[in-house]
């Protein structure tokens, strides 16, 4: 019976996965192999910032490219489950946009903290050390995740899904006091979480509402941060704001008294509601469609075995 019942919760296991989501996890594993086969690709394919000029491309395959085991199986089983929880409530187009970016200025703000850091402390390691992994995207989908259910509770770690990426950003501050070369991972999270918040913060575009970004103050970059710091960066955010979105704010201000269906993008606060609604009962159906084909199972076992009896 309990081996029936694993096969029937296994199937449904895999059928939550979505299709992108699966060919995006092909491509980390065939990196994964072809960098074991053939190493020198590493010199190709991932970010070395000394070799980025005239190899530019780097920065958009090395946040395809894992280079461990263990980094493999982190960003495949994260990818599976999370992507797959994201793509449905954004689109398969936007859930692809959002990694494309989010990689690439993530491998941009890893070159430029490695020539500072070159700069700095004059090590050459830092412009020869090779980075690259899809621990970018992987962190920008918490704040995904965040955003879309935040006060969903994990039923192991009893804290809210909202504290995610900041956990994700503390552990990983945490275990650089532990680790030989943390420059290799800690900006790729850094730099995932930022350009994660900064992508749904201003410039998600929804086109069942033709609204852009979410400036909720549940969304706020503030968010991420104990309480005791959020005036400070609170005042920091508001350079980030003017940056973004001022001019347009300024424009759809002017222009408010006489298009009063024109808003500014992204302001009303009943979409933010909606988007979590949303998340929230993706969420539940997936993990009904999980449960129901294992119970389902589960009763056909029984019933035969009392057939047999």
């Amino acid at each position: 019976m309990s081996s029936q019942q694993l096969s029937g919760g296994g199937i449904s296991f895999y059928t939550g996965f979505t299709r992108l989501c699966k060919g995006l996890a092909v491509v980390l594993i065939g990196g994964h192999i072809l960098v074991q086969i053939f190493p020198a690709a590493v010199s190709f394919l991932a970010l070395i910032p000394a070799k980025t000029i005239p190899f530019a491309w780097n920065l958009f395959t090395s946040g395809y490219l894992e280079q461990s085991i263990y980094g493999l199986v982190i960003s495949t089983v994260g990818l599976l489950f999370i992507g797959s929880l994201l793509e449905p409530i954004w689109g398969s187009r936007d859930f692809l946009k959002f990694i494309f970016i989010v990689n690439f200025l993530t491998s941009v703000g890893v070159f430029i903290t490695a020539i500072s850091l070159y700069y700095i402390t004059k090590k050459e390691t830092f412009l020869y050390m090779p980075v690259s992994g899809f621990s970018g995207a992987l962190s920008g989908f918490l704040v995904g995740v965040k955003q879309i259910i935040p006060d969903r509770e994990l039923p192991l770690l009893k804290i809210r899904v909202k504290w995610l990426p900041s956990l994700v950003l503390l552990g990983s501050l945490v275990a650089s006091c532990f680790t030989e070369d943390p420059a290799s991972y800690v900006p790729t999270v850094v730099f995932g979480v930022y350009f994660g918040w900064i992508y749904l913060r201003y410039w998600q575009r929804k086109s069942e509402t033709k609204l852009i970004g979410d400036p909720s103050d549940e969304f706020a970059l503030s968010s991420f941060f104990p309480t005791f710091l959020r005036p400070a960066v609170d005042r920091v955010a508001t350079v980030f704001h003017r940056i973004f979105c001022g001019k347009r704010s300024e424009s759809l201000d002017n222009s408010r008294d006489s298009l009063e269906l024109h808003s500014l993008p992204g302001s009303d606060p009943i979409e933010a509601i909606r988007r979590r609604e949303r998340g929230a009962r993706a969420l539940e159906e997936r993990l009904a469609a999980d449960i129901t084909p294992a119970a389902t199972t589960t009763d056909e076992t029984k019933g035969d075995a009392a057939e047999n009896v």
